[in-house]
């Protein structure tokens, strides 16, 4: 045990030196962020500032625990607090140990909660020059920009709830309200550019959404507003002046120079101009969107009314025999404080609101209707709430309107029409003026609520002690592992696989596991020379496919597949080449556990209606580009030997993917290396000629030929005949299209032959001919008088700019 203890007190070192690495390490600087470098959450002057000094990024404390990577105006209001301008995490604060925004090398900017391991936040931003810097400029602006001048992300295009001067509301943008003026998070209340090119508001929950500005009482043209615009875009510049392209257009009462504006849509709903009095440390409301707010939809919930307070504002009541249901929040509404009887079986009374209205969700519309009338249709309904009835005076006659829901509920004098609640028998008709409208007091904290359920204060003395034990007790579990391991490898030859799983990083799963993932192995989704491909689900929800090899005991074909698939893949990072997960080697057993293809292989599409061309050629396309990777991107070329229909796999939008190389062989760059194959590999019909010959080299050509015939089959719908064992060519598919072509005498009839009819789409017969002879080049019987992988790709590439 001699080496746990050296280990031990080596990992002791480790902890003493931690801090003073830390305290020595790359210190940001105030106005840029570089490439590989962090802003932490625990490191209190860790933030960015703009050059003016007038705005700050960082982590801006939300709750108890919780932080949002945020842009705040540096200098505090009157009352201490600062004016929150932009949020990345806005809904999944993070927590006040360990996070981190970090500046990757790749150009990506991503934020880390803690210890989790994906991001919570990202930029999703990629740059090849590697020298992007982040920065905050003198208007407010957060941005990735890189040393050519180009923007690769910035603030201004996604805005939480606020836009500043100058910053452009698109139709890719929208402005979410918060939740309250203590939690930060989405709220109800979103400002956005409509599909008939408008700004609207509107109010959205679970069950609900509504617009309510302009005003839904009037068309759009009547609202002054222009569905016309060809662009949409809307923007306040540093003077006070909106425009936008529907022709929405004010000034600010304070019109003109005034450093400091917002335009914000508040936690109420309504959307407003604020100026900063400078001199006070407040701000000012220069402009807003509705005067009378209980205008605004879904300010109080259902089963409520709202009223406008002149000292006070809007001042939010439930309806008589109604209760609050939270009282921190209107916009849960209210509750009936009785209960329905069953529909058809219960006696209704009308409750009279005068001066009362709820807005929208009318179950009819019924014009020059007497009340009793009225009330009877409610009462046959048993979703109707009740019912809105009003003289139009300009017709003539009375209107009713019935509700299947109470919202927007309105009280105002200025309203002539009156509101009839319907109500069980049992409730008493008596309405006192207001007293029967209950208004309750929001309970407020006056705090922020949110708070995450991990807690990272520990105590730095135990937190050294509990590092120190556990890489005590991590090395030593790793030497009791080497032993163990040292052990079994002297009587297995598992060690192999042991080390691929290292090197790898593949998971080895074990035969119950696959077993049970695959039900027993009783969905079969394909099979060839190398196994049979079952469908399976692991324990994570992964749906897999998973592929059991044949056990050949004489010579060992299976296990030694399994490794060839294994040490290969291992290689391999391309969109367009199958990805493996796993695997497992259990005595006889040996399976391989990769990504499930929805769409399976192109030979099981190839007879089907759901390949136009355009998929065909996209098919085309990418396999391409997936052989030209193993033929001349890998550290070593690698020869895949068995290309065709069944070992292209299409994923759920039909992108191929080419599989299965337990026939591949790999290659030096030198092309010096593993000439020499003991047996033809490859299946009839799409081998190249060299494989029948033993005296000719085997390159990446025999690759190049079978693509061509896999081309020619997608093209004409033909399946490939089988070369004789001499090598003739009687039969073959591009003999036969070659025969079309010689036949036609220099005209383009014989595209219309070859091409199979039956394939959904148009096609350009000019682009369509070049197509077959890429093909018929790849199928050349000279090996050098094919084409690379990578030379057809550039060709297909070529096809469709041509297109």
């Amino acid at each position: 045990m001699a080496l746990s203890y050296l280990l031990s007190v080596i990992g002791l070192i480790f902890i003493s030196i931690t801090p003073l690495i830390s305290s020595s390490s790359f210190s940001s600087p105030p106005f840029a962020l570089k490439l590989g470098s962090s802003l932490s959450v625990e490191k209190k002057d860790d933030f960015l500032i703009s050059p003016n000094s007038l705005y700050t990024a960082g982590f801006y404390i939300v709750g108890e625990n919780a932080y949002c990577f945020s842009i705040w105006l540096t200098k505090p209001l009157s009352d201490g607090s600062h004016t929150i301008l932009w949020m990345a995490n806005r809904d999944l604060p993070v927590n006040g140990k360990f996070s981190k925004l970090s500046l990757l090398k790749t150009g990506d900017l991503i934020l880390r909660d803690a210890y989790q391991r994906l991001p919570i936040w990202s930029t999703t931003t990629r740059d090849s020059t590697r020298t992007v810097l982040l920065r905050l400029n003198n208007s407010g602006n957060f941005f990735l920009q890189n040393r050519e001048g180009k923007v690769l992300w910035q603030s201004f295009d996604s805005p939480t709830n606020t836009l500043l001067p100058n910053q452009p509301l698109t139709k890719f943008a929208s402005l979410v309200s918060s939740r309250s003026q203590t939690n930060h998070s989405s709220g109800l209340f979103k400002l956005f550019f409509d599909n008939d090119n408008v700004v609207r508001l509107v109010y959205s929950d679970s069950k609900l959404t509504g617009i309510y500005w302009p005003n839904p009482e009037f068309r759009t043209w009547e609202s002054g507003r222009n569905v016309y615009g060809s662009r949409r875009i809307a923007s306040m510049d540093s003077s006070g002046h909106f425009i936008s392209t529907d022709d929405l257009f004010f000034n600010t009462s304070d019109a003109g120079d005034q450093p400091l504006r917002r335009l914000t849509i508040d936690f109420d709903g309504n959307f407003r101009a604020y100026s900063l009095d400078k001199s006070r440390g407040i701000w000012q409301v220069t402009w807003q969107a509705i005067s009378e707010t209980c205008k605004i939809h879904g300010s109080c919930g259902e089963n409520s009314t709202c009223s406008n307070d002149p000292i006070y504002g809007r001042n939010c009541s439930c309806l008589p025999n109604h209760k609050m249901i939270n009282r921190t929040d209107w916009s849960y509404g209210c509750e009936p404080e009785f209960k329905w009887a069953s529909c058809g079986n219960g006696e209704y009374n009308f409750l009279h609101l005068p001066h009362s209205d709820f807005w929208g969700y009318d179950s009819r519309y019924m014009p020059n209707t007497t009340l009793s009338a009225c009330k009877q249709e409610c009462i046959n309904s048993c979703s109707c709430k009740g019912f809105q009835y009003k003289h139009d005076w300009t017709k003539g006659f009375s209107i009713c309107y019935p509700k299947f829901l109470l919202v927007n509920g309105l009280r105002s004098a200025n309203f002539n029409g009156s509101m009839y609640l319907k109500v069980p028998k049992s409730i008493p008709l008596s309405l006192n003026s207001d007293r029967d409208f209950q208004g309750f007091n929001l309970t407020c904290s006056g705090k922020p609520t949110i708070q995450l359920d991990r807690d990272y204060d520990i105590n730095s003395q135990k937190e050294s002690i509990k590092y120190l034990m556990l890489i005590t007790y991590v090395f030593g579990a790793l030497e009791i592992i080497c032993i163990i391991c040292f052990f079994y490898g002297t009587r297995s030859r598992l060690n192999t696989e042991g080390y691929l799983q290292a090197a790898t990083g593949f998971k080895r799963f074990s035969y119950a596991e696959l077993k049970k993932a695959s039900k027993n192995f009783s969905e079969e989704i394909g099979r060839g020379g190398g196994g049979i491909v079952y469908k399976g689900v692991l324990s994570d929800n992964r749906v897999v496919a998973i592929k059991h090899l044949y056990n050949e005991s004489s010579n060992k074909k299976g296990e030694a597949e399994l490794l060839a698939e294994i040490s290969t893949l291992g290689r391999l990072n391309h969109m367009n080449l199958i990805e493996i997960w796993g695997y497992c080697a259990e005595g006889k057993h040996m399976l391989l556990v990769y990504e499930y293809m929805e769409n399976g292989s192109l030979s099981q599409n190839l007879q089907s209606n759901k390949l136009d061309w355009d998929k065909r050629l996209d098919i085309a396309l990418g396999t391409a580009k997936g052989l030209a990777y193993l033929h001349e991107e890998c550290l070593e070329w690698i020869l895949h030997c068995d290309v065709k229909p069944h070992n292209i796999l299409l994923d759920c939008d039909y992108r191929p993917k080419v599989a299965d190389f337990g026939l591949s062989k790999l290659l030096d760059r030198n092309g010096t290396r593993d000439l020499e194959f003991t047996r033809a590999r490859g299946t009839r019909g799409y081998m190249a000629p060299e494989w029948l010959f033993v005296n000719l080299p085997i390159t990446s050509k025999v690759d190049v030929y079978s693509y061509g015939v896999v081309m020619l089959e997608m093209i004409t719908g033909r399946r490939p005949a089988c070369a004789n064992q001499s090598g003739g060519s009687e039969g073959r598919l591009d003999s036969w299209v070659g025969e079309k072509i010689a036949a036609a005498g220099g005209k383009n009839d014989w595209i219309q032959e070859v091409v199979d009819s039956t394939v959904d789409g148009n096609y350009n017969i000019s682009i369509m001919g070049t197509l077959i002879k890429v093909a018929l080049r790849c199928c050349e019987e000279a090996k050098d008088a094919r084409p690379t992988m990578s030379e057809v790709v550039d060709m297909l590439l070529h096809l469709e700019e041509d297109e």
